[in-house]
């Protein structure tokens, strides 16, 4: 009787309640891209742009072309931004297609804290949006349309994603990869670069940034972002113009693995040992190459691309910038001590590097 009389209650009681809060599909628009950029004017200090995918009417299937409304203000805080550009649609702003996140590069001069706060709390899009440094301004990258671009999706997506560009320059970074690797001790963010091209047609991506804890982020030359690639995420493609010894090569790597190991006396580090096997062909030759002489190219291809590796370990060396994560690793090594990050962080400037590279050419091409 007691569970008759619970059951009638709760009926009463959910007669009561509204319905609930779901909006129909033609209430929502999805935005695909967020910037951030420094303010124009003294309103605020941030310029957010959203990027809106207006879905293309069945009357005007004939036209190809994307569209897409931008929605912009400044202001002092991020989410307030945000909360305002809101009030800009009559319809509800939907950010589980955000995939993309673009920020000023100028603003990396300063504590990521101070601005991403907001887009690092957010579940919606903290595990699916790809982040990126934007050159000059990102409103501009965000505006840039190439052609073929579907009005549903960004082509950064396929820069990033694994469905379209697979080129060892372009590094994909998620935005919880950013907050992860900003909160640890012993690791420095990356951003990958994202710039137009002079007419403003064509988007390019080549490059990083490393973010430090403070100071201007150092950028990577292309060819330095490739070898990171290739070294920290077993990225195939790595190439290398060798010039040495009356030979000129292209050699191309199909695959590359680093493993490292910090060298330690009495808990305090003496110096970085690498190691780095590669495995690939030579694609282009200014000679006629003979098979019974790889192992000569092998020694040859392994002494120059480890002196290109030392060089490019010594650049980071010397901007105390640490991507490859060298002191995180150093830290897992310690028993937790309040003062071992700051051990790491005297010892690393002058650490030596103890680099070896093993390369193991397959082939020397293939000409019929």
């Amino acid at each position: 009787m007691a569970h008759i009389k619970y059951f009638a209650m709760m009926i009463v009681v959910i007669s009561f309640l509204s319905g609930c809060g779901f909006k129909d599909i033609d209430n929502r628009v999805f935005v695909t891209g967020i910037g951030i950029d420094p303010a124009e004017n003294d309103e605020g200090e941030y310029r957010v742009t959203l990027k809106l995918a207006i879905p293309v009417s069945i009357k005007s299937k004939s036209n190809t072309s994307s569209s897409y409304q931008f929605l912009v203000h400044e202001g002092d805080n991020i989410g307030e931004i945000i909360q305002i550009l809101e009030t800009h649609t009559d319809k509800v702003l939907e950010f589980g297609h955000a995939k993309v996140i673009l920020i000023n590069e100028i603003l990396l001069e300063e504590n990521l804290k101070n601005f991403m706060d907001y887009l690092f709390r957010r579940g919606d899009i903290q595990s699916i949006a790809y982040i990126g440094a934007a050159r000059e301004s990102a409103e501009e990258v965000l505006r840039t349309l190439p052609k073929g671009e579907s009005v549903v999706a960004s082509p950064l997506t396929k820069f990033f994603g694994e469905t379209g560009n697979d080129s060892p320059y372009v590094v994909s970074v998620y935005l919880y990869e950013i907050r992860r690797d900003f909160h640890s001790k012993g690791i420095d963010p990356i951003l990958p670069i994202v710039e137009m091209n002079k007419p403003g047609t064509q988007l390019i991506v080549n490059k990083l940034l490393v973010v430090g804890d403070s100071g201007k982020p150092l950028e990577l030359s292309s060819k330095y972002t490739q070898a990171f690639n290739a070294l920290k995420n077993s990225i195939p493609g790595y190439s290398f113009r060798l010039d040495s010894d009356g030979f000129k090569l292209l050699i191309n790597m199909m695959t590359t693995k680093m493993t490292y190991d910090i060298i330690q006396e009495n808990g305090q580090p003496q110096s970085i040992k690498v190691n780095v096997e590669m495995s690939g062909t030579i694609s282009q030759s200014n000679k006629t190459l003979l098979m019974d002489k790889l192992e000569d190219y092998n020694k040859l291809a392994a002494r120059e691309i480890k002196q290109e590796l030392e060089k490019f370990f010594i650049t980071l060396q010397e901007e105390e910038l640490d991507p490859f994560g060298f002191g995180l690793r150093y830290r897992t090594m310690q028993l937790h001590q309040k003062g071992t990050i700051n051990k790491w962080k005297n010892a690393y400037p002058t650490l030596p590097f103890d680099v070896t590279v093993d390369v193991n050419l397959k082939t020397t091409g293939t000409i019929d």
